[in-house]
């Protein structure tokens, strides 16, 4: 059974409400390729009430208001790419199709969609909870060179108003997120999970870890930005990684060290979940979301990738330890998807970053 995605599915569940939110700019696809799928589906193994608002209209009020305001907060993400990435080219013009939307439609999400989704639940619901993740979140946590803007932008955090950036895979620190703001915790206190990043003023900032050169010297000097950029994926390690700082004005990004990346036996149990596999059958008359054709019959076996290539995100975002799932768990994954009424008789492919 897919998440509820409208206010009718929420009240045919019995609930009353909802304890989260979760907005994706992508279409909804229940699949473990779909990172939205999985933090959901983790969030719901846990025990909480979980709704998915896909692809809202951001130039009005009426997509957020449908659940109300969620009981714990919001979980805020782009997509599986960063939304920059999903509507310009590398030549910087706009794409004419989004896989990640139903029937390729262009447009169904915002520029810098996250940033975009943020301020609008700022504005609807004041200071209720938010916290972003996926790409787009994960990999502009720092002050960051903009290639379409051609300009250093700050963390995304201050520009999205959010409380907390869950950043890497999220499943263990959006449990210990969940659980604390479950037990009355206020976000505002939330500052000690490993995998996050927040926000504090300067006189507050905690006096060890790394600190890199500031938001106002990476945007003067291009050696401070290279400095900057090495700290950050120094400390990219869950075993010596540090505390980083970076300072924006008065304030203070603070990044926690990495949350150590799941176990075996977790990776099996996260992969375990009741995915529906495919995309919501809503999508069905618009043809389909296309992005879930190359992955509809693949199985992640590992994540991690230790080579930090210059051209690839993986490791600043996976880490560079590489873990996999147990062959068991490969191949209780694979005879399901022989049962699944599509299946053409092949798997396409089995594995992962580093894989290739």
């Amino acid at each position: 059974m897919f998440l509820p995605i409208t206010a009718e599915e929420v009240k045919e569940r019995g609930w009353d409400g909802v304890d989260f939110v979760y907005v994706s700019g992508d279409a909804y696809v229940d699949h473990p390729s779909f990172g939205a799928a999985i933090i959901t589906r983790v969030m719901e193994a846990e025990g909480y009430r979980v709704a998915f608002l896909s692809q809202p209209d951001w130039r009005k009020n009426d997509d957020f208001l449908r659940f109300g305001r969620p009981k714990l907060g919001f979980m805020v993400s782009s997509g599986n790419i960063d939304s920059m990435v999903a509507h310009y080219t590398a030549a910087k013009k706009h794409r004419s199709q989004d896989a990640y939307s139903p029937g390729k439609v262009m447009g169904l999400r915002p520029d810098r969609a996250v940033i975009v989704y943020c301020n609008k639940i700022r504005e609807l619901y004041g200071d209720v909870p938010i916290i972003i993740g996926g790409l787009e979140a994960s990999l502009r946590r720092f002050a960051h060179y903009d290639y379409w803007d051609d300009k250093i932008r700050r963390s995304i955090l201050f520009d999205s108003q959010a409380d907390l950036i869950s950043y890497g895979m999220g499943e263990n620190q959006t449990i210990e997120i969940c659980r604390r703001l479950s037990n009355g915790e206020p976000i505002s206190s939330i500052t000690d999970v490993r995998g996050t990043c927040y926000a504090c003023d300067v006189r507050e900032t905690p006096l060890y870890g790394a600190e890199c050169p500031s938001f106002e010297n990476v945007c003067k000097s291009k050696k401070e930005y290279a400095v900057s950029c090495r700290i950050e994926q120094d400390e990219q390690d869950h075993i010596r990684g540090k505390l980083i700082k970076q300072r924006h004005g008065n304030k203070m990004l603070v990044q926690n060290p990495p949350m150590p990346p799941l176990t075996q036996e977790e990776m099996d149990w996260v992969y375990s979940l009741p995915y529906e596999r495919t995309y919501h059958p809503c999508y069905e008359k618009m043809g389909g979301v296309p992005a879930i054709e190359e992955v509809e019959f693949s199985i992640t076996h590992n994540r991690g990738c230790f080579g930090a290539c210059n051209f690839c995100s993986i490791a600043f975002h996976q880490g560079r330890f590489v873990t996999t799932r147990s062959k068991e768990s490969i191949i209780k994954e694979a005879k399901m998807l022989t049962e699944k009424p599509n299946f053409k008789g092949y798997i396409h492919d089995i594995g992962g970053p580093t894989a290739n």
